[in-house]
């Protein structure tokens, strides 16, 4: 049943993680792009916007898709951690932990499973089982 699960908090986790890529890359899912998110990424000190709305769009899209299929595991719970550690450090970290208040509590507990899973393995439905 672990393997269950572990591949149930993969596909969730790797999921959402696609879909915010694809808001930065393509837009998509009520998102705004390369330009707008270069745009709003130079608003909060992030510069040169559109290359690093390129670099996040591409670690939270490829770091879902690989999380998701559980392949090259520790990399994808690497990709996805260091989005969210920039996350905390650019938007949400001056606003404490809740939520409520725009703090980092999600990202940090998007960080712990990402990690956790990396840490344990992906369990026997992913790539990564069949390969290593």
């Amino acid at each position: 049943m672990e393997d269950l699960g572990l591949l149930i908090i993969r596909v969730i986790i790797g999921g959402l993680f696609i879909g915010h890529g694809a808001q930065k890359l393509f837009g998509w899912f009520g998102g705004y792009g390369l330009k707008g998110t270069g745009g709003w990424l130079e608003s909060i000190g992030i510069k040169p916007g559109v290359p690093m709305a390129l670099f996040a769009g591409l670690a939270e899209f490829g770091g879902g898709i690989l999380f998701s299929i559980g392949l090259l595991t520790p990399l994808a719970a690497l990709l996805i951690a260091a989005t969210m550690v920039v996350s905390i450090v650019k938007v949400h970290g001056a606003n404490g932990l809740w939520m409520t208040q725009n703090g980092y509590e999600y990202n940090l507990t998007l960080i712990a499973v990402s990690i956790g899973i990396a840490l344990i393995g992906p369990g026997k439905y992913a790539i990564d089982a069949l390969l290593w």
